[in-house]
């Protein structure tokens, strides 16, 4: 099929196939016919990457790495660069944004069991980007070099001393000296830059593995062939356009009227190593873990749990022992899942308070419900769980629900004398 008949663009594809690519790719990719629009954040990570990526590049040009002169050279970003504070305003915000969807991206995830086989690589690529996310978003805060920006990194990297043996020697190169100072910044700065080019690479990787074997959705069926399938232009890239005008609309809000609803005031203060904030806690789409982290007295064993909330989202594929992918037919996970959201709220509301009274109780029962649910209630309701019965095909179910029956009708009324 020929792409273009502009005779430049042949010329070009003749020699380096690259819109071919993206027209097999892009245009004729051919998708479940039943995706709805939690399908589209997964799009919408894409954009925000970008948008992080553009923005970073622009500040990254005005920002200086130094003790002394970083917290002044955000504000010389603020008050006197031409549209510095358009620019930080967008990533700043565009992190909590990005966490925002990607949460959402992996919650979908698990509700329709997009990492059962054969997508269980895909499913760990997403983990691997969510990990980039995380070491991103925690060099990116300490950056400005305000209060919480120094004790965040000091807390957070002193975790590393839990260790036994090494855990000290961690600390110390992740310091480059024997404090948090210039040298800590420094590097921060340098993989802060470099992490997000990394992060679009695991993307590029994780589409191929999504082009692989094509989306799942939400009956979690496989595609029996052309009927169940449409092509992704123009449907889904229509479909894509207008919940994107929704999330830009949400986000210039935020960005123009509300900039630092998400941020932390402590950070308009210059870091002060003699003096400590009354409350240290990292942003907020880390508090969950920072919440298990805290609901173990043991140090070592709380970054062990931490880290273990993390990891073990890369063995769900094997944890869930159920054969029908979509809760949607699994009667008892599905309230299951809305359990483990309910939890994750629970232990982001913990992680912003202080470890006592009432606190302290709901962070340990929320960190013991999140690997139960993971460890032994993903497995055992698998096995003793009865699915209702699957539709047959994609199609069929589309017809039934959107309409087959009305159409039956009319079929039936032509036919009448």
């Amino acid at each position: 099929m020929a792409v273009s008949q502009n005779k430049l663009v042949q010329w070009i594809d003749h020699r380096l196939p690259v819109f071919t690519f993206l027209d097999h790719e892009l245009n004729q990719y051919p998708t479940p016919k039943n995706l709805n629009y939690w399908w589209n954040f997964g799009s919408l990570a894409g954009v925000m990457l970008t948008i992080m990526i553009v923005t970073g590049v622009f500040l990254a040009m005005q920002y200086t790495p130094s003790v002394d002169d970083a917290f002044q050279s955000v504000e010389r970003i603020m008050r006197e660069v031409n549209y510095g504070w358009l620019m930080r305003y967008l990533h700043m915000n565009g992190a909590s944004f990005f966490f925002i969807v990607t949460y959402i991206h992996i919650f979908r995830g698990l509700y329709y069991g997009s990492y059962k086989a054969p997508r269980e690589l895909l499913w760990m690529l997403g983990v691997v980007i969510l990990l980039l996310m995380m070491m991103t978003a925690f060099m990116g805060y300490v950056l400005p070099w305000g209060q919480m920006s120094f004790w965040g990194a000091t807390v957070i990297t002193n975790l590393f001393s839990a260790f036994p043996g090494i855990g000290n020697d961690i600390v110390t190169w992740l310091w480059g000296g024997f404090a948090v100072g210039n040298p800590t910044l420094n590097r921060f700065y340098a993989l802060h830059y470099l992490l997000p080019f990394v992060i679009f690479a695991v993307v590029g990787l994780h589409l191929m593995a999504l082009h692989q074997h094509g989306s799942n959705n939400p009956l979690g069926i496989d595609r029996k062939g052309p009927q169940d399938s449409v092509p992704f232009h123009p449907y889904y890239t229509y479909k894509d356009m207008f919940g994107l005008s929704a999330f830009l609309i949400v986000f210039a809000i935020v960005v123009f009227y509300f900039p630092n609803l998400l941020g932390n005031p402590e950070n308009y203060i210059p870091a002060n190593p003699m003096q400590t904030p009354p409350e240290i806690v990292p942003e907020w789409y880390l508090l969950p873990y920072y919440a298990i982290l805290r609901a173990i007295p043991n140090k070592l064993l709380g970054v062990c749990a931490m880290f273990a909330s993390i990891f073990v989202l890369f063995i769900v594929p094997w944890l869930d022992t159920s054969k029908v992918r979509s809760a949607y037919f699994r009667p008892i996970y599905k309230w299951v899942f809305w359990l483990l959201v309910i939890d994750a709220f629970a232990l982001g509301a913990v992680g912003a308070h202080r470890p006592e009274g009432i606190w302290i109780v709901i962070g340990r029962v929320g960190t013991i419900y999140y690997f139960l649910h993971f460890l032994v209630l993903m497995p055992l309701i698998g096995w003793f769980e009865r699915p209702l019965p699957l539709p047959p095909s994609i199609a069929e179910a589309v017809l039934k629900k959107r309409g087959g029956g009305a159409l039956a009708g009319a079929a039936a009324t032509r036919t009448k004398p």
